[in-house]
This record gives structure tokens, C-alpha cells and sequence, in this order.
């Protein structure tokens, strides 16, 4: 494990500074890297003419590869830079590269502030991978409270977590899963066998974060523990109804249910008892998402005030 100050700070760069969309431009972000190495692994090797199971095969070896270059990377940047100040503030800049405190908030609240219905279809349309052309007011607050309550967890509780357990290699190794998770961890035919083992590795590496991101949802809330135990399990992920239910719970309103993608319906578990959310709601809900990562920020403080010296 590694000193629960030097991630408090890299989370409190990430949530000051970010990653400025100038520097984007210049540098794209390292989960670009990570993307264009797993895109170049599934031309090469996610062939339809292969039989399944040599497919689920390379896609096993395609995720062993990223993941233990990530692991590497990290863990020699984290060796390296550990031993002086300086090492510390700069690996504090690199932690804050894995975390998304403050995109995820910049997103979802751009959908409510939209200034009328099209702008906030719009808005959610850049988060969610459901059609949302039709969506009602309703439909576009659920879109983005359950990206908001899901994204807590892969976007900010996994990361940190494994950045505790694994230094900047676990950090690093958490984000080539996650981002191979949704390029190819689909169950569309051309990714269900490819994809089948990054689906699975981030189904396992989520496991406990997404019940501690349920748990500091229902915290932030001032309830919702109810709901969450109840319903989480409804959700197809084994991981992603923790938050979603908790979130449902602790607004009283209700999310999940049918959704459209690609013009095609599917149905989905409901969350929650009370009525469909209102732009109202996201706005709570956001206020529910800046108090959990405050917890998960005091939480952080504490434990770094009791690391052993």
C-alpha cells in the first residue's frame, strides 16, 4: 500500500486542474495511449474468420499485454520517483492523470445547466451510449444521474483504490482494464469473445469499489442503504447497480427501466420507488457526488495522518 496522502493529493490536482483540454490537444491524455494499443491488438487479432474460442484467447492475451505494460510503467515510475519531494509532487501529477473527479462533474453538469431540452439531449449524449434524441426531461436526468452514480465508481473510488493497493502500477493497471472494458468488453457478436476477458478482469477489479462507491452514495445521501441492498443485484453488472440503486435510494426517485440503443429497445430492472427524476433531482444528485468524494477525501485524510512515518 502506499501513503494515503500522496493520493489525497494527486485527487486534489485532478480536481483543481484536471486535464485542460488545450494540453489535450498537444498531449492527448495517456488513456489515448491506452486506447490506440488496445485498438491495434483488436484489428490485428479480433479476426471474425478466427473460431471463438482462438478469439477469446487473443483477447485474453490482449488484455495481459496492456495491463502488464500499464502495471510496468507505473510501478518503474513509481520506483523511481518515490524516494525525494519532488519524486512525491510529480507522482501526484501522474496519479491525478488516473482520476476523473472533476471531468465527471464538468459533464454531468453541463447537461444540468442545459439551456433547454436539446441542449441537455445534447449534453448527455457526450456520456451515455443510449440513443437520447428522444429523450424527455426525465429520461435525460436518469441518462446522467446513473452515469453520474456508475462513473463514481470507475471514474473515482476503483482508481483511488487501486492506486492505495498498487502504487501507480495499480493505478495504471486499473485504467488499461477499465478503458478495454469499454472498447471491446461488449456482448455485441463482434466483441463477445474478444472482449469476454476484459469484461470479466474489470467485473473483478470493480468488485469492491463499486460496494465502498454504493456505500459513501448512500452516505452523501442520508440514506438509500435500503434501496441498494435491495436492488443492486437487479442490475446485468455485477458491480454497477451498487452506486445506481444507492443513488435511486437516497433521492427517492426512480432510474433504470427501458432504454433505447441504436433504435432498438431493451429492457432493464427499475431502481428505487419513487417517480422518474426531474432536472431538479440532478441537481441533487450532483450535491450527493460532490459530498461522497468529500468523504472519500476526509477518509484519505485520516488514513494519512495515521500512516506510520
Amino acid at each position: 500500500m502506499v501513503d494515503p496522502l500522496l493520493v489525497l493529493g494527486a485527487a486534489v490536482v485532478e480536481g483543481l486542474v484536471g486535464y485542460p483540454d488545450r494540453l489535450h490537444k498537444n498531449l492527448p491524455h495517456p488513456v489515448v495511449w491506452l486506447g490506440a494499443g488496445i485498438a491495434w491488438c483488436e484489428r490485428r487479432w479480433n479476426d471474425p474468420a478466427r473460431p471463438e474460442p482462438q478469439r477469446r484467447l487473443l483477447g485474453v492475451g490482449t488484455i495481459m499485454l496492456v495491463t502488464a505494460a500499464a502495471a510496468l510503467t507505473g510501478g518503474l515510475l513509481h520506483g523511481l520517483l518515490g524516494e525525494n519531494h519532488l519524486g512525491v509532487l510529480i507522482l501526484m501529477v501522474l496519479g491525478s492523470l488516473g482520476l476523473a473527479a472533476r471531468s465527471l462533474y464538468d459533464h454531468v453538469s453541463a447537461v444540468a445547466k442545459g439551456s433547454d431540452l436539446d441542449a441537455a439531449r445534447l449534453a448527455v449524449g457526450r456520456i451515455v451510449g443510449r440513443d437520447t434524441d428522444a429523450l424527455d426531461e426525465s429520461g435525460v436526468a436518469a441518462a446522467a444521474l446513473e452515469s453520474l452514480a456508475e462513473s463514481f465508481c470507475d471514474g473515482v473510488v476503483a482508481p483511488i483504490f487501486w492506486f492505495l493497493i498498487g502504487g501507480l502500477g495499480g493505478l495504471f493497471a486499473y485504467k488499461a482494464v477499465n478503458t478495454a472494458d469499454s472498447m471491446i468488453g461488449h456482448r455485441e457478436e463482434r466483441w463477445r469473445a474478444f472482449g469476454w476477458a476484459a469484461a470479466r478482469t474489470d467485473d473483478v477489479m470493480n468488485w469492491i469499489p463499486a460496494r465502498i462507491a454504493g456505500a459513501f452514495v448512500a452516505l452523501a445521501a442520508g440514506g438509500g442503504w435500503n434501496t441498494m441492498l435491495r436492488d443492486a443485484r437487479k442490475h446485468a453488472s455485477p458491480n454497477a447497480g451498487w452506486p445506481e440503486a444507492a443513488m435511486a435510494g437516497g433521492l427517492g426517485v426512480k432510474l433504470g427501466g427501458p432504454v433505447a440503443y441504436d433504435g432498438m429497445f431493451h429492457e432493464r430492472p427499475a431502481f428505487g420507488d419513487g417517480p422518474a427524476p426531474a432536472m431538479a433531482d440532478l441537481k441533487r444528485g450532483l450535491g450527493v457526488y460532490l459530498r461522497a468524494c468529500a468523504i472519500l477525501a476526509a477518509m484519505l485524510l485520516v488514513g494519512g495522518l495515521a500512516w506510520p512515518r
